[in-house]
């Protein structure tokens, strides 16, 4: 299952990125409406990684996942365990827009559906996150930006 989608926000490519990375309390408080705190773990990090393990409030599904932050313009994870499904990868592409602010491209690719509970969250996650998160990603983006 591909997922893909673009949005542009007010937050500049540094605060997008720093959205994106920041391990720390601030990325519960920037992703107060998809992370949930009691299932929010760091695991490891280093330079330019972190694995984190993550869910979503409401929803009983976890992914534990490598973020990697190898360039200024990129930020990648890589599906380490979940609950639902065997393997993932994803990507944050960050582009300046003229005006201050940044374009951002999501890309996730994830599969191995672990049983028919693991295959339905892969459809509905295919159907309803390229409608649903550009609105969540944005506004979260853009509380961050200030």
């Amino acid at each position: 299952m591909r997922v893909h989608f673009g949005f542009d926000t007010r937050a500049t490519p540094a605060q997008v990125r720093e959205a994106f990375t920041d391990v720390g309390d601030r990325r519960l408080e920037v992703w107060s409406k998809t992370l949930d705190p009691a299932r929010y773990e760091v695991r490891e990090q280093g330079e330019g990684w972190a694995v984190l393990r993550e869910g979503s409030a409401g929803v009983p599904f976890w992914v534990l996942l490598r973020y990697e932050w190898p360039d200024p313009d990129r930020v990648t994870w890589t599906l380490l365990d979940s609950d639902h499904c065997d393997r993932g990868t994803g990507e944050v592409r960050i582009t300046p827009r003229d005006d201050g602010g940044s374009h951002v491209d999501v890309t996730w690719r994830h599969s191995g559906g672990r049983g028919l509970r693991g295959r339905a969250v892969l459809l509905a996650q295919g159907l309803i996150a390229p409608v649903a998160l550009p609105r969540v990603y944005r506004a979260a983006l853009d509380r961050a930006a200030g």
